[in-house]
């Protein structure tokens, strides 16, 4: 088994694959799933980020334009503008005429209708930001009889880094399999902006948010993180003596991996057993 000294020969190993054959494979997982469900393409959701950068991107490259819609759905409050200019140019740039709408009203008639809220919900509200653009995009996928594409990562699955029922709330997730500093090799390889693939991540719920600052790690040590653990099953001690991986961090990534076991799985039933 390879050897590893440092996060950033760890990184190395994830990014140098054969990309045109994994890119062709996500290419035909794609068509199959779609082909499978009897729908007429997909609709994704454009941040300006690059994971919703790379599944659009691919999804163009396996359908063609006139199956893939998007939706840029920004909330001015809390949305650069910068990253709804690069959504829209992105869309445009392979041939899809994007559909933007500006959430911000739609929050603020459910905060005005629900009675407990008030103005320190700062997370709670956030989420419902998630929630409202994963019924925006379901709304679509009825209307047009098309499958919601999810645009996570498997760094931010396995940490749990997403919203329940918001950008968790997808059909497909044809780029689950790869880590974050993968998918930003990936998004490269289909002609994404660099300034895109390169994108400081964010989810932007909140003003200011950025995911590495609420983590306190990098993404890279994150992905060596996981790789080295789920991928390779090393031992705590035997990846913290990677340097750049301080113990710390090992125990605060795989915490959160325990704490959002909910969030992979579907809700716990009791057995039938209690009543055959």
């Amino acid at each position: 088994m390879e050897q590893f000294g440092s996060v950033n020969e760890v990184v190395q190993f994830l990014v140098n694959r054969e990309w045109d054959k994994v890119i062709n494979n996500v290419i035909e997982f794609i068509r199959s799933q779609v082909s499978k469900s009897k729908t007429n393409g997909v609709v994704v959701g454009l941040s300006g980020g690059v994971d919703s950068a790379a599944s659009f991107a691919i999804a163009v490259r396996a359908l063609g334009t006139e199956k893939v819609r998007t939706l840029v759905m920004p909330d001015q409050r809390v949305t650069p503008k910068e990253d709804v200019e690069d959504a829209v140019e992105l869309s445009k740039q392979f041939g899809v005429t994007p559909h933007s709408i500006e959430i911000s009203p739609i929050v603020d008639v459910y905060t005005s209708t629900i009675p407990v809220h008030d103005e320190n919900d700062v997370m709670p509200v956030g989420n419902l930001r998630a929630r409202i653009r994963m019924a925006l995009l379901y709304y679509y996928a009825n209307k047009y009889n098309l499958m919601v594409l999810g645009t996570g990562d498997r760094s931010e699955i396995l940490i749990g880094y997403f919203t329940k029922y918001g950008d968790g709330g997808v059909d497909i997730l044809p780029i689950g399999c790869f880590y974050k500093s993968q998918v930003r090799k990936i998004a490269e390889k289909l002609g994404v902006p660099r300034k895109i693939a390169y994108k400081p991540s964010s989810p932007r719920l909140v003003p200011g948010h950025l995911a590495e600052k609420e983590l306190g790690i990098t993404y890279d040590t994150v992905d060596a993180i996981l790789h080295l653990y789920f991928d390779r099953h090393m031992k705590r001690e035997d990846i913290c003596s990677v340097n750049g991986i301080e113990c710390t961090h090992f125990d605060r990534v795989i915490e959160r991996y325990e704490a959002t076991h909910h969030k992979r799985s579907m809700p716990p039933s009791p057995s039938i057993d209690i009543w055959l």
